[in-house]
């Protein structure tokens, strides 16, 4: 059977650490609660505390004091069990401080806290940490306090993080290949040009116009990355400078997020990431009792796309003059067709909240097989890519070394 790692609270609230052997997660749940305790996470061990790859991983952490959107996502998860199993907050609050493992969790979690035992809300200590927590967090936890259903929304909201993140770590595994493709071809040509032709071009030195064209060219991109190789650093930072100064622009920004929309696949993509944003957010913030006004509110600040951010303005002030959800994301022209068709049947059927679920969990199936398809044309263009440029090389110096034979002695 398997081995899991647990931390669990006693009733008293002490911690505990410990390891089992179960058939599965659920299974090891069982045993745990039989026992008495209340668990709080439980993790398939793979390779054990002590491999290279976890040490990595912890000091990887550690260099990355941050609180990430996974840290909350893990928090959320783990409030919100310990707030079903029927612990007061502060109490819960407190367990979360010692099960935290970064240092700047454990001080806003220390923080909201104290907050809390000072008399305020939950949803209002965290408004003092937006490095942590969104304006669509704080509002989602102001409904479950009004609502008397905290530990269920924490649930939905927890549910919501983690499908956000499993979508997010998707995208970016998928991206490393073609990443290490650009970084190993892009070294292997630095040293061509920068070690190995050199070595060349001092017996071309004497050969003048003997050598041919792309020998020329060759060795001219040799010298000028020898001689010059600082123009290339300053020009990326000059370039990423300017690019950042023209995004905080509402001009500059606009513009970027229009043309990234129209970019063949890549517009695609866009589209349905925001989609399937816009449809898990609405139908999380809705469930939770949030009015349609607010929750189109919070929602248009989730959206990454400046277009598409505008464009829901324009649908909230429609459905703030009585025109229905459906109607104007449609004269919007924001979602796809098919998505649009799931609201429809959702609003005409009354279950809209469980409608924008469907259209989030096909969307993102959608985005994965478009991050495949990206990623299967991505790979066979740039090894290509890489190989006419290595070949050029290669030829060029072939060239040069034959047209040696041309030379009068």
């Amino acid at each position: 059977m398997p081995g899991y790692s647990y931390k669990v609270a006693d009733t008293s609230g002490k911690i505990i650490k410990g390891t089992l052997k179960a058939e599965d997660e659920t299974g090891a749940v069982r045993i745990l609660q039989k026992q008495g305790y209340i668990p709080i996470r439980i993790q398939l061990m793979e390779d054990g505390p002590g491999t290279d790859e976890s040490r990595l991983t912890r000091w990887l952490s550690s260099l990355l004091d941050r609180v990430s959107s996974k840290d909350v996502m893990v928090f959320t998860q783990d409030l919100a069990v310990l707030l079903e199993a029927g612990l007061p907050l502060d109490r819960a609050l407190s367990i979360l401080i010692d099960v935290a493992e970064k240092d700047r969790v454990k001080g806003i979690i220390d923080d909201v806290l104290k907050l809390v035992q000072g008399g305020a809300y939950l949803s209002d200590a965290m408004a003092k940490h937006p490095e942590a927590f969104s304006d669509f967090y704080i509002n989602m936890v102001k409904a479950g306090e009004i609502g008397g259903v905290l530990p269920d929304v924490l649930n939905r909201l927890g549910l919501s993080l983690e499908s956000s993140q499993e979508l997010r770590d998707f995208i970016v595994s998928a991206m490393i290949y073609p990443l290490f493709l650009v970084l190993v071809g892009g070294a292997s040509l630095v040293v061509l040009l920068t070690f190995v032709i050199p070595k060349f071009s001092v017996i071309f030195s004497d050969m003048g116009t003997a050598l041919p064209f792309s020998t020329k060219v060759l060795l001219t991109l040799s010298t000028g990355l020898k001689n010059w190789w600082w123009l290339i650093p300053t020009g990326i930072a000059a370039v990423a400078f300017l690019y950042d100064r023209y995004t905080r622009t509402p001009n500059g920004r606009l513009r970027l997020d229009r043309l990234k929309l129209r970019l063949p696949m890549m517009g695609e993509l866009i589209t349905k990431v925001e989609t399937v944003r816009f449809a898990r957010t609405l139908g999380v913030l809705l469930k939770s009792g949030v009015s349609i006004l607010m929750a189109l509110d919070l929602v248009r600040a989730t959206i990454a796309n400046k277009v598409l951010a505008d464009a829901m303005k324009r649908v909230h002030a429609r459905v703030k003059e009585g025109d229905r959800l459906s109607k104007s994301l449609e004269e919007a022209g924001i979602l796809p067709a098919l998505g649009l068709q799931m609201i429809i049947v959702g609003e005409e059927s009354g279950r809209l909240e469980e409608m924008l679920s469907q259209v989030a969990g096909s969307y993102e199936k959608s985005v994965k097989e478009t991050v495949k398809r990206l990623t299967a044309l991505l790979e066979p263009v740039m090894i290509l890519f890489m190989g006419l440029v290595v070949g050029f090389v290669v030829i060029s110096m072939l060239m040069g070394i034959f047209s040696m034979n041309d030379i009068p002695f």
